[in-house]
């Protein structure tokens, strides 16, 4: 009669216990899955968000890196009356006042980019000085543009086209 008793017992809750396992594992595959799917929707929403704003620093960064090409730079600052030493010094003002402007960019880009960005900054500023120093003082601001044009075309690459075309591969990689 115990063993009858126990056998009914167990007749009824060993399926009872497979039927709520089954539950159980099912609710819990629902519940991630629902997670998963909302973690991907915000992921694609942030996606969505972000882009443009990374786009948008990219573009000011290009725009940076075309306004502080030494070509750029000669043809915005170069006045006739003046002299290298003022041509220099507004060189590097416009430089630095670029650079200011567009700081806040380094936030929406790769660490990497930002330097390649600051690596160019530096090393225009240092083909300025350079070209400076090798002139007279007496020297027209003339003379000191057209020495910087010609030290431009004997590099390789001027630096901001070396960083121009590091941000130009970073978007592809990123599109």
């Amino acid at each position: 009669m115990i063993m009858e008793t126990v056998k009914e017992i167990l007749f009824v809750t060993i399926p009872a216990l497979i039927v709520m396992l089954t539950a159980y594992l099912l609710i819990r595959k629902t519940i991630e899955n629902d997670r998963e799917k909302r973690r991907h929707e915000i992921m694609l929403q942030n996606s969505r968000t972000i882009t443009p704003i990374r786009l948008q620093a990219y573009e000011r960064l290009t725009l940076f890196l075309e306004r502080i090409s030494i070509e750029s730079l000669i043809m915005r600052t170069h006045k006739t009356e003046m002299d290298a030493k003022k041509l220099q010094a507004a060189l590097l003002v416009a430089i630095r006042s670029e650079y200011d402007h567009n700081l806040a960019q380094q936030i929406y880009v790769s660490p990497q980019a930002w330097e390649v960005i600051k690596s160019a900054r530096a090393n225009s500023i240092k083909l300025i000085n350079t070209i400076a120093e090798k002139i007279p003082p007496t020297a027209s601001s003339s003379d000191l543009s057209r020495n910087l044009l010609e030290a431009v075309m004997e590099m390789e690459q001027e630096p901001a086209k070396v960083a121009l075309d590091f941000l130009k591969k970073e978007i592809s990689r990123m599109l």
